[in-house]
C-alpha cells in the first residue's frame, strides 16, 4: 500500500508540474500585470510623442489658401474664356453680429464651444482612423478646429494635417479668446453663391447687412456651412430642402436646450426663404452658364467646393468656339431677332435652351443657356422642369426593341408593325384608363410604327408603352440617361408615353447621343480637364458602358431618319447628310423641342414659355404666329446651327446594324383586316374613366394647314445653308401635340 500511494503521488505531481509549465509559458508574457505594463508603456510613448509634437509645431500665419486666387476657364483649344476668383469676403467684427445670430453657429457646429478645450479628441481620433483608411472627409471637429483648418492649414485629408490641426487648435484655444475664434470662424467660412464670410452671405441670401439679420436667417446661414450647394434653397431639390429645414430646426432646438432661446421665441419662428441668387459681375453672356455648369460637374466628381472656390484652378471646357458662335447666331437669327415683347407680351415669355454634344467623346461642344447669365439666371440648357413631350416617343420604341416586346396579340413590335392610330383610342391592357387625342384630334386608322413616329401619333405610342410594360419603358429611359425620379413627374402611368415628365436639353442630348453611339452610354460633359498645381480632378468617363444593345439603338436611329425624310422634322433635311431626329410640343404649348443627330453631332433645342414670375405659360402666338411646334422654331434653330457646324466630308452616313434599313420609307396603310385584333378601335370612355379629360380642340386650337402628305418632296433642299420660313400655323405634319388639361 505504501508503494502504491507513493506512485500515485508521483504521478499527480508530474501532472501538476506539466500543467504549471504550460501555464507558465503563456503567463510569462500575458499576466495581468504585464498586460497593464504594456498599455502603460504604450500610453507613455503616445503621450511623449504628442508632447514632442506639441513643442515642435507652432501656430503659423494665415495660409496661402486664405488669400484670393483666380480660377481660369479655357475653351477646348486652350484660349482663355474667363477668369474668376476674387474672393467675395468682407470681414466684420463680432460686435456687429447679433448675439443670437452668433449662437446659431455655435448651436449648429459645437454646442460646448464656450467650455471645451478647443478640440474633440474622440472626433479627431475617429477622423485620424478614417483618414488613414482612406474614407475621406470626416466630421466631429470643433469650431476651433474648423477655424484652424480654414485659416492656418489646407483642406487636404492626411494624417499629418489632422495631427497639426489638433496641436494648433489646442494652442489657439489657449492663446486666443473664444470670441476671437468665433469671429474668425464666421468670417472665413464658405456659404455658397461665392460668398466667404457672414457679411457676404447676408448680402447673397437676404440682401441685407449682417447687423440686420434675424435669428431665423442666421440659423439658415449656419446650416449652409454643412453643404453650401445642396442647401442653397434656390437650387435645392425636394430632398435638399427637406435636409436644410431639418438642419435649421436642429439649430434652433439646440439654442433652446442651451437657454439661448425661450420656448415661446422658438415656437414663433418661421423659416425665412432666401432671395433668388443674383448674377455675379463678370459672368454675363453665355460664359456664366458655362462656368456654373462646369462647377456643378466638378463638385459632383468629388472636387471640394470650398477648396475650388478659394481659387488656383485651370478648367478647360469642351466648348468649341466656332460651334458656340454658330449656335448663338442660329438662336438669334431664327428666333430672338423676330421677337418683339413691346408689341406682343408672349414674345417676352420665349426662352431658348440648346446643347450640342460630340457622341464619340460626350463633350458638350456648344450650349445656349438663355439671354445671358446676368439677364436670366436660370440656365435653360440644364433646367429640367419642362416636358420633353414627343421627343420621348423614340425611347418607347427603343424599350420595345430592347425587350423583344409584342403587341397585345403577340405580334413582335418593329418599324413595320401595324397599330390603330385612331385619336382618343383607349389603351388596352392597362389598369389605368387612358385615351389620348392625336394632334388636332386627327385619326390615322391603321398605321405602321414607322409612320406613327413620322407623324407623332399619340394613340399608337400610348398603346405601345403599355404593350412593352411601363416599368420597362422607364428603366430603358433611365438607362439611356433620363432622370427617373418621380419628383420630376416620371410616374409609371400611361400618360408617361406623351413625355409628361421633366427633362432638359442637356439630358435629352445625352439620350439621343447614346442612340447615335450605337447604344453606348453617353453622359454629356462640359469639363474636359481641371488642374491645380500638381492636382488633377478625377473626372468620370463620359462614354462608359452599354445602355442598350446596338441593334435596338440602330433600329431607332433608322426609324428617326424617317421623321426627317417624311415626317414632322422635314424642315431640317440636308442633301447628302444622314439625319435623325424627333419633334415635340408639350401640353398647352408650354414647350417645343427638336432633338436630332447626324453620325458626328447631336443637338437638342428647346423653346420654353416662362412668365416673369417664373410660371410656365403658353408659347402660342410667339413671333406673331400661331402654335409653336417642334417642327417650327426649334427645328429651324437646329438646322441653321447644324448647317454651320457640320463637316460635310466627315461622318455623313450612319453605319447601322439593323435589318430595318436606313431611312425606312413609309408604306401604304394596311386594310382594316391587317390590324391585330388587340389594337382595333373601341369606343372612347367617359372622362371619368380616362386618366384625364380629352376634349375635342376648339377651332382656334386646330391647325389651318393642309393635311400632310405621306410622300416626301420630289425636290430635296439645297445643300448650302438652308433657309426656312417662320410658320404662322402648324407646320406640315404636326408633332403629336398633347393639349389635355392637367397632364
Amino acid at each position: 500500500m505504501g508503494r502504491a500511494d507513493d506512485r500515485r503521488a508521483r504521478q499527480q505531481g508530474a501532472r501538476r508540474a506539466k500543467k504549471a509549465t504550460k501555464k507558465g509559458g503563456i503567463r510569462r508574457f500575458f499576466t495581468w500585470k504585464k498586460v497593464l505594463a504594456y498599455f502603460v508603456t504604450l500610453g507613455a510613448l503616445v503621450v511623449g510623442a504628442f508632447f514632442v509634437l506639441y513643442f515642435m509645431v507652432s501656430v503659423p500665419g494665415g495660409n496661402a489658401e486664405a488669400k484670393a486666387q483666380a480660377n481660369i476657364y479655357r475653351y477646348r483649344d486652350g484660349t482663355i474664356m474667363a477668369k474668376t476668383g476674387d474672393v467675395n469676403r468682407e470681414s466684420v467684427p463680432l460686435s456687429k453680429i447679433p448675439k443670437k445670430v452668433q449662437r446659431t453657429f455655435v448651436a449648429a457646429e459645437n454646442k460646448d464651444f464656450y467650455t471645451d478645450s478647443g478640440v474633440s479628441f474622440t472626433g479627431t481620433a475617429r477622423g485620424l482612423i478614417n483618414t488613414a483608411l482612406g474614407k475621406g472627409k470626416q466630421g466631429g471637429s470643433t469650431i476651433t478646429q474648423q477655424y484652424v483648418k480654414n485659416y492656418y492649414l489646407s483642406q487636404e485629408q492626411t494624417v499629418s494635417r489632422k495631427l497639426k490641426e489638433l496641436v494648433i487648435s489646442l494652442k489657439v484655444d489657449q492663446q486666443k479668446s473664444k470670441d476671437y475664434i468665433l469671429e474668425g470662424y464666421i468670417n472665413t467660412s464658405y456659404y455658397g453663391r461665392g460668398a466667404y464670410g457672414i457679411q457676404a452671405a447676408a448680402r447673397a441670401y437676404y440682401d441685407k447687412d449682417v447687423e440686420d439679420l434675424t435669428t431665423e436667417q442666421g440659423a439658415y446661414l449656419a446650416a449652409l456651412l454643412q453643404s453650401p450647394s445642396q442647401y442653397d434653397w434656390a437650387a435645392a431639390g425636394p430632398n435638399g430642402k427637406r435636409l436644410v429645414k431639418n438642419r435649421w430646426n436642429y439649430i434652433l432646438n439646440n439654442m433652446v436646450e442651451k437657454h439661448w432661446l425661450t420656448e415661446a421665441e422658438r415656437q414663433g419662428m418661421k423659416f425665412d426663404i432666401p432671395i433668388k441668387p443674383r448674377p455675379i459681375p463678370g459672368l454675363d453672356g453665355q460664359a456664366g452658364y458655362f462656368i456654373e455648369t462646369a462647377k456643378k460637374e466638378l463638385f459632383k466628381a468629388g472636387v471640394d467646393e470650398k477648396e475650388f472656390e478659394a481659387g488656383g484652378w485651370t478648367v478647360t471646357l469642351n466648348i468649341d468656339k466656332k460651334k458656340q458662335k454658330a449656335l448663338e447666331k442660329a438662336v438669334r437669327t431664327r428666333l430672338t431677332d423676330k421677337l418683339d415683347p413691346k408689341k406682343r407680351t408672349v414674345d417676352g415669355h420665349a426662352q431658348v435652351g440648346a446643347v450640342s454634344v460630340d457622341p464619340k467623346t460626350g463633350g458638350v461642344v456648344a450650349m445656349y443657356g438663355g439671354a445671358g447669365y446676368t439677364d436670366h439666371y436660370t440656365n435653360n440648357a440644364t433646367r429640367g422642369d419642362y416636358q420633353p413631350a414627343s421627343t420621348f416617343k423614340p425611347l418607347i420604341l427603343a424599350s420595345a426593341l430592347e425587350n423583344g416586346s409584342t403587341t397585345q396579340d403577340g405580334t413582335p413590335i418593329t418599324a413595320g408593325t401595324t397599330y390603330d392610330g385612331t385619336s382618343k383610342r383607349p389603351v388596352k391592357g392597362s389598369d389605368t384608363a387612358f385615351a389620348p387625342p392625336n394632334e388636332d384630334n386627327k385619326s390615322y386608322g391603321p398605321v405602321t410604327v414607322q409612320k406613327a413616329m413620322n407623324k407623332s401619333v399619340n394613340s399608337v405610342f400610348a398603346q405601345m408603352a403599355v404593350d412593352v410594360g411601363l416599368d420597362k419603358v422607364k428603366r430603358t429611359a433611365t438607362d439611356l440617361g433620363m432622370d427617373g425620379k418621380a419628383g420630376n413627374g416620371f410616374d409609371v402611368r400611361p400618360a408617361m408615353s406623351l413625355g409628361v415628365m421633366g427633362a432638359s436639353p442637356y439630358k435629352m442630348a445625352g439620350v439621343y447621343a447614346t442612340l447615335d453611339s450605337h447604344g453606348k452610354k453617353v453622359t454629356p460633359a462640359i469639363v474636359k480637364s481641371a488642374e491645380k498645381g500638381n492636382e488633377r480632378a478625377q473626372l468620370p468617363d463620359p462614354t462608359n458602358g452599354q445602355a442598350i444593345s446596338r441593334g435596338a439603338a440602330d433600329s431607332v436611329t433608322s426609324v428617326l431618319t424617317g421623321v426627317v425624310d417624311d415626317g414632322t422634322g422635314t424642315a431640317v433635311r440636308r442633301k447628302g447628310m444622314d439625319m435623325a431626329g424627333k419633334t415635340g410640343t408639350s401640353d398647352d404649348n408650354k414647350s417645343a423641342w427638336f432633338t436630332g443627330y447626324t453620325p458626328g453631332l447631336v443637338t437638342s433645342v428647346g423653346v420654353f414659355g416662362e412668365a416673369k414670375d417664373g410660371k410656365q405659360v403658353t408659347l402660342k402666338g410667339a413671333g406673331g404666329g400661331g402654335r409653336v411646334n417642334g417642327g417650327g422654331y426649334p427645328a429651324e434653330i437646329w438646322a441653321a446651327y447644324m448647317g454651320a457646324a457640320l463637316d460635310d466630308k466627315a461622318d455623313s452616313q450612319f453605319d447601322l446594324d439593323t435589318d430595318m434599313g436606313a431611312a425606312v420609307k413609309t408604306t401604304p396603310p394596311p386594310t382594316p383586316s391587317d390590324i391585330p385584333s388587340s389594337t382595333s378601335p373601341t369606343p372612347t370612355p367617359s372622362a371619368s374613366e380616362s386618366e384625364s379629360p380629352s376634349p375635342t380642340p376648339t377651332p382656334s386650337e386646330s391647325s389651318t394647314s393642309p393635311t400632310p402628305s405621306t410622300s416626301p418632296p420630289t425636290t430635296p433642299p439645297d445643300d448650302s445653308t438652308p433657309t426656312f420660313p417662320i410658320p404662322t400655323t402648324t407646320p406640315p405634319g404636326g408633332d403629336g401635340t398633347n393639349r389635355q388639361p392637367g397632364q
